[in-house]
């Protein structure tokens, strides 16, 4: 095995957008995939021909000129990619207190709709809308700039989410309307940095977007674009440890017992699985013991719904359900009034543009609930965990029914995924549905950097920067300015 300039373990966006990188860059790159399928949260599943996404629903900035665009056509992407954008006046529906509210693609065109709704507090909607774009114009790597060290973007991450809505407006209405897709950053009002709430608003007001077919798609072009740098990637190869010399990590260490040598490593998995694996003074305890310590996001319970042909139809929009007097759920969840909130979405498929084939619905669920099934390998948890499974997917699918009548008379079959699910796929502590909970009290204490104290260990994905596609493509590349130069990488980015 030769020795390479750098290994990448973890296959999800975070390692794979990495390892384009630096083969795009004329580096020897080693993606080591521990399962069966690369992808992490953008594989896909298949069953009788129908297409389910897994993790990426939809994601925003992927217009002409946006960032996501940018970056993606840097990674030589893009113009393989099947996009769908989603409806320009109601790209998201929030259904609060039993009335629904739309979210408009364009600045101008978000502000008129919901002021449809809210005719007195068009001047709070042009307020917050404007504090949205200072914000986001304080993080140079997600308007493709070089981090100069001269940007506030950490104040954003100082100041919580629920306080800058509430300073906006004091129609209670609006602002529980305005945090209506919270479920997308699995927020907490008093907790969530208002820096996340931004940067995710901006991306999909300024354009929302899914992916037909699919989101796996992103995988598959990133894998051939590594594959024609001449990259090399390899699955079924879970790395169980690191070995750590005096200054630097010498090689990786398969579960085969196979050794692979680099010059550098990324590790795209949770830090904490990563620290695991080495065994080294290089890294203090204290680090440990806080990268250790960070709370995770709470998990979900998924439904993924296929449909009998031509009887659903396809829906241009993402909705989400409120049954409470509040969108804020997760400081109040209760498992005995759930669910208390879902986010139910249809998949666009080549095959059809009036009708679904499949939907996806989506809701909390703490890993408490399953943990009594964690130490059962998948397939053999037994009838009560089937049972279990099966009695909160019907509730959910009435719940939804309700909503939409004739769903649950559309419906086919159905499966079905837990926190146990979100653990075995992804690997995420506790099911955890976007790895750490960032914390606007204590922000340096939740915040993980790219560059840990062993001088050639990196860290990437979702738990770096922030998560979804677009949030890991940045921080991919905030993790790859370490090995080629901020100024150097931002200028090819941007010049591509």
């Amino acid at each position: 095995m030769p020795k390479y300039d750098v290994v990448i373990i973890g296959s999800g966006l975070g390692g794979l957008f990495c390892a384009n990188i630096l083969s795009k860059e004329g580096m020897s790159v080693c993606v080591l995939e521990k399962q069966k399928h690369f992808g992490g949260n953008l594989q896909t599943f298949k069953r009788d021909g129908k297409i389910f996404d897994t993790g990426i629903h939809y994601v925003g900035g992927l217009g002409e000129g946006q960032n996501l665009h940018q970056y993606f056509k840097y990674a030589g992407i893009i113009d393989d990619l099947k996009l769908e954008r989603l409806d320009l006046d109601s790209f998201d529906q929030i259904n609060f207190q039993g009335k629904k509210y739309a979210y408009a693609q364009g600045y101008d065109n978000f502000i008129e709709t919901l002021a449809q709704d809210f005719p007195e507090e068009k001047e709070s909607l042009k307020k917050y809308t404007n504090e949205i774009k200072k914000i986001c114009n304080e993080f140079p790597l997600y308007n493709v700039r070089p981090n100069l060290g001269k940007d506030d973007e950490h104040i954003y991450y100082e100041k919580n989410v629920g306080s800058f809505i509430n300073s906006v407006t004091s129609n209670r209405t609006l602002q529980n309307v305005l945090a209506g897709n919270n479920l997308l950053y699995a927020g907490i009002p008093d907790k969530t940095p208002v820096a996340i709430h931004a940067l995710i608003t901006n991306s999909l007001i300024e354009g929302a977007y899914r992916f037909e077919d699919g989101s796996h798609q992103i995988a598959d072009v990133l894998i051939e674009s590594i594959q024609k740098n001449g990259g090399t990637l390899l699955n079924d190869s879970e790395v169980v440890k690191l070995n750590v010399g005096s200054e630097k990590v010498e090689s990786a260490v398969l579960k085969s017992g196979e050794v692979i040598e680099a010059n550098n490593f990324i590790s795209a998995i949770h830090p904490t699985l990563t620290l695991a694996m080495t065994d080294t003074h290089l890294l203090r305890k204290s680090y440990r013991n806080r990268i250790h310590d960070i709370e995770e996001t709470i998990s979900v319970f998924a439904i993924y719904v296929a449909f009998k042909p031509d009887s659903f139809p396809y829906l241009n929009y993402n909705y989400y359900q409120f049954n409470e007097d509040s969108v804020w759920s997760i400081p109040h969840y209760d498992p005995e009034r759930w669910p208390q909130e879902y986010l139910f979405l249809t998949l666009p498929s080549s095959k059809s543009k009036k009708y679904a084939e499949t939907a996806t619905a989506m809701t909390y669920m703490k890993y408490s609930e399953v943990k009594q099934w964690e130490n059962s390998s998948i397939g053999k948890r037994g009838d009560d965990y089937e049972a279990f499974k099966k009695y909160k997917a019907e509730l959910l699918i009435d719940q939804i029914d309700k909503q939409f009548p004739g769903f649950k008379s559309s419906i086919t079959t159905y499966y079905t995924s837990t926190p146990l699910s979100m653990v075995s796929y992804t690997g995420t502590r506790n099911g955890s549905i976007y790895g750490i909970q960032h914390d606007s009290n204590e922000p340096l204490k939740s915040r993980i950097a790219p560059r840990t104290k062993i001088p050639n260990l990196l860290l990437s994905g979702q738990n770096v920067n922030l998560h979804g596609v677009l949030g890991v493509t940045v921080g991919s590349v905030l993790t790859c300015t370490n090995l080629l130069g901020m100024e150097y990488l931002l200028k090819k980015i941007q010049d591509a």
